[in-house]
């Protein structure tokens, strides 16, 4: 066995060993298991059954790990992505009236198109076309969107008549369960304690539990009959109407971008650019398979970079972590017992970390700037990624333009800008 391991994922080429892929691995995974909790709580909100969602999780999660893990030999880790998630439930299925099987159908288009573009030169064309700008700042405002729904779920803002957004009661006990988990998770990350996400959700669950806000036990054991009916169960009922196709559009522009940068990013931890081609595809199968599964689109995950620190340098660290993720099955009937008040700071811990991308984005240029923050501002405030990103992208081809500078953006960029245009005066109609 060790011996055909050395030899699928090269390790010796790659300077690792056995044992380190599979400490990077393990690293890995609890560092990234809570999105098991988290993810399936949000797509609960779309109707999806709390336990029908952590399976699909687990098994996207496991399917995207061994993909690029076997295929790719990279150790970047594919979970179903946040922010993507909150794009299916809270903008499809919420505010687009698509139904959650709807949805799905959405995601398997979509995947196919991602695939597509990842098997194509267009791939290519992509990644220099669109500006690094525009790109940082769908992951800010994402971010943002992410903490405002934490501070939502957790109690700590509320709707307000004249104010829209105004501070909740912080004397309620969801709220103060809420403040306490995030500071225990603020402090845990701080130190850089290993699953400190992880260990925040414990917190938050056993602090709900001692409040009232949940119940203690579950199931005793996992039943796959709500998952039966997830698994393959999107429906194309509504695959003539607008707002299927505008959903379309929206998902791959989003998830392609975002795979593009992340990708890249862990590839530059690892001084393997060139590599991006494959893993890309990868990613791209990863993404077909949701449809399928489940749940909304995987991408490669933030938390792949503590594996890469751990040492994880070949493919055997992702297969680690996918089939790690199998085990979290054992504790899927008690998934359900986890409150807002616990997912809430894990949200809005993420949201912070992903404004980091501000930093690299010129604002000291106007054209650059602006369009930035624009998406930055109506991505949270219209509650809607799609939306946000159509603004962002309409206004940079305009300012260039009205700056006479209209020669430093691609022709494709232009081709991509007018396409939001359409899906702005399309979502006017809707």
């Amino acid at each position: 066995m060790d011996r055909y391991l050395q030899r699928w994922f090269q390790l010796r080429e790659h300077g690792t060993t056995l044992r380190q892929e599979l400490i990077a691995g393990l690293t890995t995974f609890v560092t990234v298991v809570y999105i098991v909790a988290v993810h399936s709580a949000i797509l609960s909100d779309a109707g999806i059954p709390v336990t029908a969602g952590v399976v699909a999780t687990v098994f996207a999660s496991c399917v995207g790990c061994l993909l690029v893990g076997l295929w790719a030999n990279a150790p970047i880790v594919m979970v179903p992505g946040m922010g993507i998630n909150v794009l299916f439930t809270y903008t499809f299925v919420q505010k687009m009236g698509l139904s959650w099987s709807e949805a799905l159908a959405v995601v398997l288009v979509s995947g196919v198109l991602f695939v597509w573009v990842a098997f194509s030169p267009l791939s290519g064309v992509l990644q220099r076309t669109v500006p690094g700008s525009l790109k940082e700042a769908i992951t800010v405002g994402i971010g943002l969107l992410l903490t405002l729904i934490g501070l939502q779920k957790g109690g700590l803002v509320v709707s307000d008549p004249r104010t829209l957004l105004a501070l909740g009661d912080l004397g309620e006990p969801r709220v103060l369960v809420t403040c306490a988990t995030l500071a225990v998770g603020l402090v845990l990350y701080v130190r850089k304690v290993t699953g400190s996400l992880l260990l925040t959700l414990a917190t938050g669950t056993v602090l709900g539990i001692c409040s009232g806000l949940t119940e203690a036990g579950g199931e005793s054991t996992l039943s796959l009959d709500a998952y039966s009916l997830l698994f393959g169960g999107f429906s194309f009922a509504s695959w003539l109407t607008l707002p299927f196709w505008v959903a379309v559009f929206s998902l791959t522009m989003v998830i392609t971008f975002e795979n593009f940068g992340l990708i890249q990013g862990q590839l530059k931890m690892l001084q393997r650019k060139d590599e991006s081609s494959r893993v890309l595809k990868a990613a791209s199968l990863s993404t077909l398979t949701c449809g399928w599964l489940g749940t909304s689109p995987t991408v490669a995950a933030v938390e792949t970079a503590a594996g890469i620190t751990a040492g994880g340098r070949t493919g055997l660290t992702a297969v680690t972590t996918g089939l790690l993720f199998l085990g979290t099955l054992a504790v899927a009937p008690w998934m359900g017992m986890i409150p807002d008040s616990a997912v809430a700071p894990i949200l809005i811990l993420i949201g912070g970390l992903m404004l980091e991308n501000i930093r690299w984005i010129p604002l000291q240029d106007f054209s650059e700037g602006f369009p930035a923050f624009l998406i930055i501002a109506l991505i949270p405030l219209s509650q809607s990624i799609p939306d946000g990103i159509a603004f962002g992208f309409v206004g940079y081809a305009l300012l260039k333009l009205g700056a006479g500078r209209g020669r430093e953006v691609p022709a494709p960029m232009y081709i991509i800008s007018g396409l939001f245009l359409v899906h702005l005066i399309l979502r006017g109609l809707i």
